[in-house]
């Protein structure tokens, strides 16, 4: 009975010294093993054997966030298992001072990562407190640097001057900080309130700038229009008068063509009788006779200066046509009279 129960408890024991002497540790983490209080070495993933009451890993404070009743509460944990993946820590808002004195509340969120873990558990007493403290004080002095107006358009410049100062600070403690993001920048209620006043002023502004614009525009094209229209209506103009005078000095060249053809045929035919020249003055004078004795009413009657030459013109016409045609004679003897008559 003796031998049983010994044997009992030395299997017992044998487990016991198993399960305590194999360690497994996952991908992306590590173990810091110290024996008898000081470093031993560093666990990798996968199965480790280490020895039991001697052997024994360091812990590491870290932090975590849950959310309760749509509030972010963070607490703190003592692992034994360092985390190598990329970490966020979102911290909560903090009270910042511009340099033009403006308090403004402030939250951020850090991306880092341990890359030695020794350094991380033997550099630091609290890594994520460490990080936190010195997020909060960096991020004071580089909002302390800058004025309101420029912390509000300035987050890239401010995220990659955090991150500079907060990855150069965190290398002894075996941090590499990747990347910081200013999540809210939240100025008092009466600054809110001027910013949307100028906000709205900047808006009326530029409302009225391009309503001015666009009515300086509409001037313009309708000037423009305009321009265009008296152009194209004097250039109209223009051309209908070239026409016309092109049509008027073409209409003379024909009618001065057709008299030419006609004093041309007329004194080839009296050339054979008498002298052409004074036939046809002979008959410009009578049509001009003529005509002065034209008006609307009757009562003056024009007697020419030289009648006898007249009468020697009609006298001359008288004869050419006689000459040419001897059985006409009387006929146009008589015409002539008549207009010698009305002319007397």
């Amino acid at each position: 009975m003796e031998i049983i129960i010994v044997a009992l408890a030395f299997a017992v024991f044998a487990a016991i010294f198993f399960a305590t002497a194999i360690r497994i540790v996952k991908q992306a983490e590590v173990m810091v093993i110290e024996r008898l209080g000081s470093y031993n070495r560093t666990l990798a993933s996968g199965p480790n054997f280490v020895i039991p009451f001697f052997d024994k890993a360091r812990q590491i404070e870290w932090k975590f966030s849950r959310d309760i009743g749509g509030r972010s509460i963070s607490y703190m944990e003592q692992l034994d298992r360092i985390d190598l993946r990329e970490t966020v820590y979102d911290f909560p808002q903090q009270a910042v001072i511009t340099k033009d004195n403006v308090s403004i509340q402030i939250n951020a969120l850090i991306y880092f990562q341990i890359t030695d873990p020794l350094k991380a558990v033997y550099q630091v007493a609290s890594l994520p407190m460490a990080i936190e403290k010195l997020t909060q004080t960096t991020l004071r002095n580089v909002i302390g640097e800058l004025e309101l107006d420029q912390t509000l358009i300035s987050r890239e410049t401010i995220n990659a001057k955090l991150r500079a100062i907060l990855d150069e600070a965190s290398n002894k403690w075996g941090v590499k900080v990747n990347r910081v993001e200013l999540q809210d920048i939240t100025p008092p209620p009466a600054i809110r309130d001027a910013m949307e006043k100028q906000m709205r002023a900047e808006r009326e502004r530029r409302a009225i700038i391009l309503e001015a614009e666009g009515n300086k525009r509409s001037q313009i094209l309708k000037a423009e229009g305009e321009k265009e229209a008296a152009i194209n209506k004097a250039e109209g103009e223009k051309r209908a008068r070239i026409l016309e005078a092109e049509g008027m000095a073409e209409a003379k060249i024909k009618v001065a063509e057709g008299e030419k053809q006609s004093i041309a045929l007329v004194s080839d035919t009296v050339a054979q009788y008498s002298n052409p020249a004074n036939y046809l003055i002979s008959i410009k004078y009578i049509e001009a006779l003529q005509n002065m004795t034209q008006g609307k009413d009757d009562k003056l009657v024009y007697i020419p200066y030289e009648a006898t030459g007249i009468l020697g013109a009609v006298g001359a016409v008288k004869e050419l046509v006689a000459r040419k045609d001897g059985d006409k004679s009387v006929g146009i003897h008589k015409l002539f009279e008549g207009e010698g008559g009305k002319g007397k």
